[in-house]
């Protein structure tokens, strides 16, 4: 694992040295290199969106339009085309001469406006990056700019790629595991044919290797739980890695999902937790009366970081894999020529291999160590 992370962090070393190497360009050529934003590609391709863009460019190109649902002043749903196809705003320059482009919706969606996929309602028929705030000191009003609009937004439902990436992985969760399901109720315990042949190691591994090993002779209670996370993770982690499957959604490296799947966990460990895990949190045993005063706050914040760090391991390693290969790829546009092509298309591939692998080892890592959370609230005390 440690081995992953090196090559992770050798890959990413190499990815900056070669953006920023010289290359055998002339004066006017780095010209063409500035104009192509590295950055901005790749948070295009990692972030959420309102369609899922198939092929082709913005204007010509083909999408899967998603439902926009918003409650203001009432429910009003329409098609996210509305947007993308919309009108463009006037061009609004910020105070650091950042240029700021935005759409205004058309049909249903008019009065509002989107801007990097976030929606916003107008004002005044526009979208505004200033407001005038009031000096606390000389009381005077001043125009403040600010990078992102300072316009009302409605509470947004809309139905986004990483929404609809995470029903598909939630059905195909379900259609997979209740065919292995119906296999063993019918066939009892046999040896497994189809999708069963292949599910059962892991199960097996699930059950055997994580909740038994970890959490002791309370596990069966815990099993269903660490199997869910388990495959939830595993092929969403794969889905965003499907190389065939256009615009492919980057869910388990949205922080969003990472959140809720580490305060899941967290609930579970909080509310399994018995009188021994308590006790050694709020009242330590064994330890003197100031010291345990001291270390309560501390051991009750642990309840806190331990899932908090279980978040950011997934986001932050699956977010990776796709930034690197989005930038080798990305190096090839930087510098205007094919032969660059030779390097980056090899180096992407094998990320994108080392990524199935790392794939697999969150989705491990993720339920080992909330079986172990789980252990250590439900261990009874020694004596």
């Amino acid at each position: 694992m440690s081995l992953i992370f090196s090559a992770k962090r050798f890959f990413s070393l190499l990815v900056a040295i070669l953006i920023f190497l010289p290359s055998f360009a002339t004066v006017h050529e780095v010209e063409k290199v500035e104009k192509f934003n590295v950055g901005g590609m790749i948070m295009h391709h990692i972030s959420d969106a309102h369609e899922w863009h198939l092929w082709g460019g913005h204007h010509d190109g083909v999408s899967v339009y998603l439902p926009i649902i918003l409650v203001d002043g009432g429910l009003k749903t329409f098609s996210s085309k509305h947007f993308y196809h919309g009108t463009h705003g006037e061009a609004v320059v910020d105070a650091l001469g950042n240029k700021k482009e935005y759409v205004i919706g058309v049909g249903p969606a008019a009065g509002y406006a989107m801007f990097e996929e976030e929606i916003y309602k107008l004002e005044d028929g526009e979208l505004k990056f200033s407001k005038l705030v009031k000096n606390k000191d000389t009381k005077v009003e001043e125009l403040v700019y600010s990078e992102t609009p300072v316009n009302a937004t409605p509470f947004d439902f809309s139905i986004t790629k990483n929404v609809l990436s995470l029903f598909m992985g939630a059905v195909l969760i379900l259609l997979i595991l209740s065919n292995v399901a119906r296999f063993y109720k019918k066939n009892g315990a046999v040896a497994p044919k189809g999708l069963a042949k292949y599910l059962e190691v892991l199960i097996v591994m699930v059950r055997d290797d994580i909740a038994k090993a970890n959490i002791g002779h309370k596990y069966k209670k815990y099993v269903p739980y660490l199997l869910t996370i388990f495959f939830f993770i595993f092929i969403n982690n794969l889905l965003g890695l499907v190389p065939f499957l256009p615009g492919g959604a980057n869910l388990t490296g949205n922080i969003t999902v990472t959140l809720f799947l580490a305060v899941a966990t967290m609930l579970v460990t909080v509310f399994s937790g018995n009188r021994n895990y308590w006790g050694h949190i709020f009242w330590m045993p064994g330890v003197p009366v100031p010291m345990k005063i001291f270390m309560m706050p501390i051991e009750l914040l642990g309840v806190i970081t331990k899932p908090f760090a279980l978040m950011i391991r997934l986001f932050a390693n699956m977010t990776a894999g796709h930034v690197i290969v989005l930038a080798f790829i990305g190096i090839i546009f930087i510098n205007k020529n094919e032969w660059w092509g030779a390097l980056s298309v090899p180096m992407s591939l094998f990320i994108s291999v080392l990524e199935l692998l790392v794939a697999f080892l969150q989705a491990f890592l993720f339920a080992m160590l909330s079986s172990l959370f789980i252990g250590a609230a439900v261990e009874e005390a020694h004596h």
